[in-house]
């Protein structure tokens, strides 16, 4: 989550993260449909500083068809993989937003979708701060670099979680190459780890096909991670053997194709070795239980790497192994670096 405020007089608003998408847009008054959030809903007609997009604006091109009200002011409509439908109109605004060293930094101007239409958004955020390589994105609208620093999820009010917005992003760690394809941020994924022994998978299947299907990307916007097939079979059986005579297997009607087990994650997986995502140049990413298991109801818990949908042999590493890393991107220097660390050791 990212917090900051909008418009004269400032409103607070709390964002998620989300670099698989690149508009960032909140919900605003009037509602034709909104959802329930923890901060008031945004009233653009209570500040000075808000103004409508005109559709001849560059960045006017999120919904090119139809994309014009009556007034010339921009629409646009997105609609996200978990079903999130929203749909408004394209503004400016004064953002404000904390410094490194507890102070405060407005930025005039920034390009914003104002949601009036949402449906199917769960929880409390506003909306969502779309990190995305394109030129509405927030990240490029300010520069060319951004990192973000994520402590365990399972404590909702850890207060050293961090997003580094422009030149100050924390660009340390191990890099790996970073490509840019359907406004996705691609990653070279070599093998998978487990006990410090290389799984034995087809490089091919983190690879994207000359038709642009398949590929591996990073996107903190999906909170789980996802295998294609070949790679996601074999993690799997190497798993359940660490498992066997252990831990009962139990199958979750929800998620068939997930593996589950009877137990506390905590108490019943102490000494579970780290599975490490392989990048190319060196770059690693280890997962450790907190990141590789989700708690499941009472007394269950399931793998966080899952199997790419059946027709998708998209690789995705979501939120959730990205748990205590620093993690940053360099768009100009297509990068992104992975560094292990406790997110408090990045206040100072």
């Amino acid at each position: 989550m990212a917090s900051f405020s909008i418009g004269e007089p400032p409103a607070p608003q709390l964002l998620t993260i989300d670099t698989g998408s690149n508009l960032l847009w909140v919900q605003c008054l009037p509602c034709t449909k909104c959802f329930e959030q923890a901060s008031p809903i945004f009233d653009p007609s209570k500040s000075s500083t808000y103004t409508t997009l005109q559709c001849n604006s560059p960045y006017c091109t999120i919904s090119p068809s139809d994309k014009c009200d009556p007034s010339n002011n921009c629409k646009f409509s997105h609609k996200y993989l978990d079903g999130t439908d929203v749909a408004g109109l394209l503004g400016t605004e004064k953002f404000t937003l904390e410094t490194s060293d507890e102070g405060i930094s407005p930025v005039a101007n920034v390009v914003f979708g104002c949601a009036h239409d949402n449906d199917c958004y769960n929880g409390q955020p506003s909306g969502i701060l779309g990190l995305g390589p394109s030129n509405i994105s927030l990240a490029t609208q300010l520069g060319s670099k951004f990192s973000y620093c994520i402590g365990s999820m399972k404590d909702p009010k850890y207060p050293h979680n961090q997003l580094i917005l422009g030149d100050g992003a924390k660009i340390e760690g191990l890099s790996t190459p970073l490509e840019v394809y359907n406004d996705l941020y691609y990653l070279t994924l070599e093998g998978i780890s487990l006990s410090e022994r290389r799984l034995e998978i087809d490089p091919e299947i983190f690879k994207r096909t000359p038709s642009g299907t398949g590929g591996t990307v990073i996107d903190s916007g999906t909170t789980l991670s996802f295998l294609a097939k070949g790679a996601y079979d074999v993690l799997s059986a190497e798993v359940q053997k660490l498992m066997d005579g252990k831990l009962e297997k139990v199958e979750e009607p929800d998620i068939p194709s997930a593996l589950c087990y009877k137990g506390i994650i905590s108490q019943d997986l102490v000494g579970f070795p780290d599975v490490v995502l392989n990048f190319a140049d060196g770059a690693e990413l280890g997962l450790d239980i907190e990141s590789l298991f989700q708690e499941y109801g009472q007394n269950e818990f399931c793998m966080a790497l899952q199997e790419s949908p059946v027709g998708n042999d998209l690789n995705v590493v979501g939120i959730m192994a990205q748990q205590f890393y620093n993690v940053a991107y360099d768009l100009a220097a297509n990068k992104v670096y992975f560094q292990r660390i406790d997110c408090e050791l990045l206040d100072d």
